[in-house]
């Protein structure tokens, strides 16, 4: 039985981070290079490996898949050398496989101390907070760190929400994907996730077809293989989360974009990066799938195990589209209330920005000590929190920020060493 916050007999540790993603991984290796004490619970690159598709490959192109060491050591293209895998900075899509592969070597180099405990529980406590792990364990820390990345945060629409349980799912519950063999699936969808599991379900075996509000799919334009002249790269600059002076703006000035005003950050973020599935899969889904573009999803009902889906298009007409299953390959809605494992009282007193958490300029919530990064910041630093390049700038910030307020391990340990 857990005993009360309040007994706080047992240690407590500085830093608890929870999740073992990109982002976590990268805070716990600039933690890890400042002599701060933390620890660190969940297991390694789940989000990736369990939650996307075997078979996918990464929007972002290689320079801009690493995973951020305080010394920029290991990048992506440094573990693809060693590994003997086949790397380009641009025009060569990364493998889910290899990114996944890339970040447990990561961990496995700068963040051995990994735990693969899942946290069921975090409340505070008098002098910070208690956690549960999965095997009953409690721990005390001074401060947590919330890098779950898209966890608890999968969007369905509204409308496909009264389906039947195994007739409906998100493309978040799916990485093997035999179990939709010459079965007939409808995806809806129009960005990366939707083009890549329609993709994929295609090549699978799977009988399939695309469903998108949008009128057209906007694909990515692969990289230029020519030189660009400098009038091109002034006005169209590449950065790691796509091109443009815009989002040149939000990968060098994320500190910046969350003094804007709510309202504008909030729609930045609804405007910014829309759907556009990578360059790269093109080939292998147009007239080979069929596409309902243009359309909304007016009723969907379930009978005998199939899913009859109304399709109403902007002149009023109405299609029928029948299939054994349904995914909704439609994003994430990060909301402070789905993260369940934070306690009722300590999700009461998050400030919100819409209903993702409020963050200071470390990425502070209003709850002294508890800390996000990842998705759930993106409302407060822009749309670079979406990506692992993100990482780089949150765990600079985050880590420097906790070692002005965390006593190093190295003076005591130095202390220790005298005393002997």
């Amino acid at each position: 039985m857990v005993r009360p916050a309040e007994d706080q007999s047992q240690e407590m540790t500085e830093i608890a981070i929870i999740g073992a993603g990109p982002y976590g991984l990268s805070i716990a290796a600039h933690l890890a290079a400042r002599d701060i004490s933390f620890r660190i619970f969940g297991k390694p690159m789940a989000s990736w490996s369990d939650h996307m598709p075997e078979g996918m490959q990464l929007k972002s192109e290689g320079f801009a898949s690493s995973i951020s060491h305080p010394r920029g050591e290991f990048t992506l293209k440094d573990y693809c050398a060693k590994a003997g895998i086949a790397y380009k900075d641009t025009g060569l899509p990364v493998k889910l496989e290899t990114f996944v592969a890339y970040g447990l070597a990561f961990q496995k180099m700068f963040v051995p101390n990994l735990e693969e405990r899942l946290v069921t529980s975090v409340q505070q406590a008098k002098k910070g907070f208690q956690l549960v792990l999965d095997n009953q364990e409690r721990v005390f820390a001074k401060k947590v760190v919330v890098a779950t990345g898209i966890t608890g945060f999968a969007r369905i629409p509204e409308i496909l929400n009264g389906l039947p349980a195994g007739t409906v799912s998100h493309s978040s519950e799916h990485s093997d994907l035999e179990q939709f063999r010459g079965r007939r699936v409808a995806v809806v969808g129009a960005g990366a996730s939707a083009l890549d599991l329609a993709t994929l379900l295609h090549e699978s075996g799977a009988d399939v077809e695309l469903v998108a509000r949008n009128s057209t799919i906007r694909f990515h334009d692969p990289p230029l293989n020519r030189r660009r002249s400098l009038r091109d790269r002034l006005m169209q600059p590449v950065t790691p989360i796509g091109s443009g002076l815009r989002l040149l703006f939000f990968v060098h000035a994320a500190g910046l974009f969350r003094l804007l005003p709510e309202s504008v950050r909030l729609d930045r973020m609804r405007k910014t990066l829309g759907p556009a599935p990578g360059w790269f899969v093109r080939d292998r889904i147009v007239d080979k799938v069929p596409f309902h573009l243009g359309v909304e999803i007016a009723g969907a009902n379930a009978k005998d195990g199939k899913v009859d889906i109304e399709l109403r298009d902007k002149a009023g007409r109405v299609e029928t589209v029948e299939v054994d299953h349904v995914i909704a390959a439609t994003g994430y809605f990060v909301d402070v209330e789905r993260l369940s494992f934070l306690s009722t009282a300590l999700r009461q007193n998050i400030r919100r920005t819409e209903k993702a958490p409020a963050l200071s300029a470390n990425f502070e919530s209003s709850v002294p000590g508890l800390f996000f990064v990842g998705l759930a910041a993106a409302n407060a630093f822009g749309p670079l929190l979406r990506f692992a390049c993100g990482t780089d700038f949150a765990a600079g910030r985050v880590a420097k920020h906790l070692a002005k307020r965390v006593p190093s391990a190295a003076p005591m340990r130095a202390a220790e060493e005298a005393e002997v």
